[in-house]
């Protein structure tokens, strides 16, 4: 027997096999060795797996079943291995690609009445194109008018089935399911006038809400003019008044729309000369508006006067598809008549006013031919428009047909058997045609860009001279560039946004590398500009965009690639502009954001993220403003509730997507003064070399809104700020002249006056000091001492200062910090006080509700100042004023109240004294009571500080040195 087939044992093994290599053979049939030194090679200091002879034992653990990695992917793939599933249960393992959508947008370039290619070339004729912002109080039919615009040129928008308006410009699924506008939104459109001449048309369509009219200051920085939007059959509203001021204030010429006048006919049913009467009314209440909002301080420039006379007034039903002006009606007549001698213009002269026409002698006349005879504006505009609407909306099937062939309109069988309203709609829109009287009037009472530019660039433009003023007051396309942003659009993934700006001089190019200027930019200091690569450009048309590849003076236009240096404003202008350079002045709004809210991620490690999308609503709203506070709390300030509603959506669902905590909201405070300082309060610099000597009392009354509506500026010259304090507000000519600054900005509310004796003091010793007090002034009344709030109405005196020689002693960081801490305890020796902001309330209710809006009212400290019958109407309107801090809810609960009859809209008006001394310490604030209104200021006071993470109390000590309490001490003991 072969022993060679046994083994020492006696086991039968069998004979060798033909070739070693079929036992190194893996079970996967692939060569087993390469993998194995691939693998080796691959990773070194792993165990190196023992060589094992063909025949022994494999271990368990060294079995292997499965391949490596390596075998599967190659050499080149990096494998990691995870313990344990950290992947929670709830999420898919892999999950769907999240698209963002968060506003409507075509998804080709729509069919449009004229050629892009058209459109594109009228940007390079200034004279013929014309920016406009349309503006209005809530409701009036701002955006509804653009959406007939946009059927007249768009031809895939119009539907005939039903009027509810497509709200075309509110592209946002927010704007569309609130049923209001939130933001600003441009459309670009080219549009005929009466004799049929193209213009190119920027509109703005803004909102009406007064919580968003900062969009609407940001619309007409970039607009040469306005169109006020009134409702015929409500007349001058709260926000209407308000953006008529604004306009005037911004220097932008006005226009009016009186829209809706349909509702005098359907709704209130008047006969056509009450109608007349109404509208009448209407235009002469904006008239005296006007007059008395007239600015002084530009006396050469002509006063505006609205009249459909003049052909800046323009009536309109946005709903019903009906626009005329006077001369746009005329020449319906002129074109029906088809007589050389009748001509639009001159018949346009006598429909308006106390004309009669005399059918015998077929002439216009100012006295009544006949008893009965009907002012001509009713005749040949009111009459025909009431017959119209009584024959649709009346006996349909059998007068209509005869009525529209006599007026030359045809209807086919399927548009004959319309429901009412899109019939009415249909036939208007077919009598009146295209919107031209409005065309009209926004070319000849809106300037062009070029005619506007001196205006424009006046009032805005910080440079007083210099080639890029000149380049911008001619408006030269081919001068140097200058832009000007005011506006945010986020993309549809909202990573980053798109800018609107105005050409204001030059031209912009595709791929131009610019160099973006913020507000804070002056020519000493430069750290705020940014040089940036220009990306695409676009035209915006709200749901659509139209690539460009330059953009010419004169045009808005939409910027990529620009945004992340700007914050709300900005001014582009080329990267090798050797010029100097200034900036435009920041928006100046007609209200002040006071409500604030803190708000937290629930999630604390996603605060980063939540950073992030602060950074984007900030930009995203013109008024908002973002901080953080001592306590490290982040607070968001708006104007009101629905505003930082909005604010939230956007800030949770748009830029951040986490979840995040908002606190109970709060107002901000200020800070003042009611008499003088009771004792002249002095400190002294660390290094015992310097001691300045201050007292403080209130400004005189209405002093602090002249510094903050700008009719004062400290940078005018001594003489001219002399006369203004001199004649308006009775100061001594020195006070007036040594005036030092406003705090806590240039526009702050507050003054320091120098009010020392050059025989007392050493005045150049002082000068020299001069910016560093300034700047201790500016701090201390950007905090108060209360609740460190900002300083408002008050005036420091400096009545003594003993200043060190040599300059090393008087250094800012010696008398900084002393000249805030002086004018702390000057301002805690005049009876201090808290102040809060107050809210004016517009309440529409019917008669039977006003009783309930009183009780709410009176529930919140608020008190009525007018409740009158709205005329022409079954309303009432109450004005009245409410403290932001008790108008939280205000709305929901005057709701229930009226049951959902009443309607209201509030606005910051002013800021007033809040009742009882906050630093009375005997008044002892129980958790959970309503306090008496005595007390008031103390609990404002104490919860203010402690969510700030200050003291309970404001310790007096802190700002007084040693010698002045002493002094304190002395004065205290002469008293007794």
């Amino acid at each position: 027997m072969d022993s060679d087939l046994y083994d020492e044992f006696g086991n039968y093994i069998g004979p060798d096999l033909d070739s070693d290599s079929d036992d190194e053979q893996s079970v996967y049939g692939q060569d087993n060795r390469d993998a194995d030194e691939d693998a080796m090679e691959e990773d070194e200091d792993a165990d190196a797996e023992p060589e094992t002879a063909p025949m022994s034992v494999v271990l368990h653990e060294d079995k292997r079943y499965y391949p490596q990695a390596v075998e599967v992917y190659g050499p080149d793939v990096e494998t990691v291995v995870q313990e344990e599933d950290t992947q929670a249960l709830d999420k898919p393992l892999i999950e769907p690609v999240k698209h963002k959508k968060f506003q409507v947008q075509e998804q080709q370039l729509p069919e449009t009445k004229y050629d892009m290619e058209y459109l594109a070339d009228m940007l390079d004729n200034t004279n013929l194109m014309r920016n406009i912002t349309l503006m209005g109080h809530l409701h009036n039919g701002k955006t509804s008018f653009v959406d007939c615009l946009m059927r007249q040129t768009h031809p895939g928008t119009i539907n005939n089935e039903t009027t509810i308006p497509m709200r075309y410009t509110d592209t946002l699924f927010v704007e569309q399911e609130r049923g209001v506008s939130i933001k600003s939104m441009p459309v670009t459109l080219l549009l005929k006038d009466i004799k049929g001449k193209s213009h190119l048309l920027n509109i703005m369509d803004t909102p009406g809400h007064v919580n968003f009219s900062d969009e609407v200051t940001a619309a007409l920085r970039i607009s040469d003019g306005a169109v006020l939007f009134v409702d015929a059959a409500e007349g001058i509203m709260l926000n209407t008044e308000r953006l008529l001021r604004h306009a005037v204030q911004e220097r932008v010429p006005l226009t009016i729309c009186i829209n809706k006048i349909d509702r005098l006919i359907l709704e209130l049913k008047l006969p056509p000369a009450d109608a007349y009467y109404k509208l009448r009314h209407i235009v002469d209440e904006l008239n005296s508006m006007l007059e008395t909002n007239q600015p002084q301080d530009n006396p050469d420039e002509p006063a505006t006067v609205f009249s459909p006379l003049l052909g800046n007034v323009c009536f309109a039903s946005s709903l019903y598809d009906v626009c005329f002006t006077l001369e746009s009606f005329a020449a319906m007549y002129a074109a029906a008549q088809q007589s050389p001698a009748l001509r639009a213009r001159d018949m346009a002269a006598w429909l308006w006013g106390d004309v009669y026409f005399n059918a015998k002698t077929r002439r216009f006349t100012k006295k009544q031919p006949h008893a009965s005879a009907q002012r001509s504006f009713v005749e040949f505009i009111l009459e025909p428009l009431y017959k119209i609407f009584a024959q649709v909306v009346g006996d349909v099937d059998d007068t209509l047909p005869a009525v529209l062939a006599e007026l030359g309109i045809k209807l086919t069988k399927q548009e004959s058997k319309l429901n009412v309203r899109p019939l009415l709609r249909l036939v208007c829109s077919r009598f009146f045609g295209d919107f031209c009287g409005f065309v009209e009037m926004a070319v000849r009472h809106v300037p062009s860009p070029l005619d506007a530019a001196p205006r424009k660039v006046a009032h805005a433009y910080r440079g007083v001279t210099g080639a890029l003023r000149d380049d911008m007051l001619a408006c030269d396309q081919s001068g140097r560039l200058v832009a000007h942003t005011t506006k945010m659009y986020p993309t549809d993934d909202c990573t980053f946004f798109l800018v609107l700006a105005r050409i204001m001089s030059g031209t912009l190019y595709a791929g131009q590398t610019v160099r973006v200027l913020g507000e804070n930019y002056s020519s000493q200091d430069e750290e705020d500009s940014r040089v940036m690569n220009v990306g695409r450009l676009w035209v915006y048309e709200a749901r659509y965009k139209v690539e460009l590849n330059r953009v010419p003076a004169g045009c808005w236009a939409l910027i990529e690639g620009v945004d992340q240096p700007i914050v709300k404003t900005c001014t582009l202008v080329s990267a090798d502009e050797t010029e100097e350079l200034h900036t435009f002045k920041p928006l100046r709004f007609n209200t002040q954001a006071v409500v604030k809210i803190a708000v937290e991620p629930v999630n604390p490690s996603e605060l980063p993220k939540m950073l992030d999308g602060l950074r984007k609503v900030n930009k995203s709203y013109p008024l908002l403003s973002t901080r953080v506070e001592e306590s490290g709390e982040h607070v968001i300030l708006g104007t009101g509730e629905l505003y930082l509603d909005c604010v939230m959506h956007d800030l949770r669902n748009m830029y951040s997507e986490i979840d995040i905590k908002v606190a109970d909201p709060v107002v901000s405070f200020c800070e003042t003064v009611v008499e003088t300082s009771s004792l002249k309060c002095f400190a002294e610099t660390p290094n015992k070399r310097n001691k300045l000597t201050m007292i403080a009392e209130p400004l005189e009354r209405g002093l602090a809104e002249d510094i903050e509506a700008g009719a004062v500026c400290v940078t005018w010259d001594r003489k001219r700020l002399g006369e203004f304090f001199q004649t308006k507000y009775d100061w001594d000519l020195l006070a007036a002249r040594s005036i030092w600054a406003f705090g806590p900005d240039t526009m702050g509310p507050n003054i320091l006056v120098d009010d020392t004796l050059p025989s007392e003091v050493n005045k150049h010793l002082l000068a020299s000091v001069k910016d560093s007090i300034v700047q201790g002034f500016q701090w201390g009344t950007r905090e108060g001492p209360l609740c460190e709030e900002p300083i408002r109405n008050v005036k420091f005196k400096i009545l003594d200062a003993v200043i060190a020689q040599e300059p090393l002693h008087r250094g800012g960081g010696q008398i900084i910090p002393t000249a805030r801490r002086v004018a702390y305890s000057a301002f805690l020796m005049a009876t201090p006080r808290l102040m809060e902001p107050y809210l004016f309330v517009e309440v529409q209710a019917p008669a039977d509700c006003v009783s309930a809006v009183y009780t709410v009212l009176a529930k919140r400290r608020g008190h009525v100042t007018q409740d009158a019958p709205v005329a022409g109407s079954p309303l009432y309107t109450i004005k009245a004023f409410v403290p932001a801090i008790d108008s939280f809810g205000f709305e929901t609960d005057l709701r229930t109240h009226t049951q959902g009859q009443a309607f209201c809209l509030q606005v910051f008006h002013h800021w007033q004294i809040v009742p009882g001394d906050p630093l009375d310490k005997s008044i002892i604030i129980r958790p959970l009571e309503p306090q008496p209104a005595t007390h008031l200021a103390r609990e404002f006071m104490i919860k203010t500080r402690r969510r700030k993470g200050l003291s309970e109390d404001v310790s007096i000590n802190k700002f007084f040195d040693d010698p002045m309490l002493l002094e304190l001490a002395r004065q205290d003991v002469q008293l007794n």
